[in-house]
């Protein structure tokens, strides 16, 4: 069909109760790089502002954000609200909308291991084999320090997938 193609995929916004922190996770643990360094957005009648209440509606008063890139050029927006709230429980998975985001790495068992250490959690006790005693390609489910949900994967998305995971 005309005008249809694979869209690159831009960048993703994570919500973080300390924004300092976040950004010294994701640059130090993550290796991500720190594109544009914590700045203050108000609610105002600037571009950004006016930006933001599109998205927020108006009263949302002002947030902290800073601006991080990984390996592959994807933007990773951090935000920091004042009315943040920690969810008891961040792992709604039935519910409509994005419930984790997958990060690559060859050495996922040292990654998880750094994820710890810096305050973060495995939420599968080891990782999982997609084709075991067959291929490498692993997988393992994790938190950030904050309580967002992140996949790890040893290998990329169409190596697992085109070889039929679950068949």
């Amino acid at each position: 069909m005309k005008g249809i193609y694979p869209r690159n995929f831009s960048h993703l916004g994570i919500s973080v109760p300390d924004l300092e922190a976040a950004v010294k996770f994701y640059t130090e643990v993550m290796g991500w790089y720190l594109i544009m360094s914590p700045t203050e957005i108000q609610e105002d009648h600037s571009a950004i502002g006016d930006m933001c209440t599109d998205v927020f509606g108006g009263g949302w008063g002002s947030f902290r954000i800073a601006h991080l890139s990984t390996g592959d050029r994807i933007g990773v927006e951090l935000f920091q609200f004042p009315q943040q709230e920690n969810p008891e429980n961040n792992f709604e998975y039935w519910k409509t909308g994005i419930f984790h985001f997958c990060v690559q790495d060859p050495n996922l068992e040292e990654l998880a291991e750094r994820i710890v250490a810096a305050g973060g959690k495995k939420r599968m006790s080891k990782p999982r084999y997609y084709y075991p005693g067959e291929k490498p390609y692993r997988m393992m489910y994790m938190e950030d320090p904050f309580g967002n949900i992140l996949e790890l994967y040893s290998h990329s998305y169409e190596l697992v997938y085109s070889s039929g995971a679950y068949s």
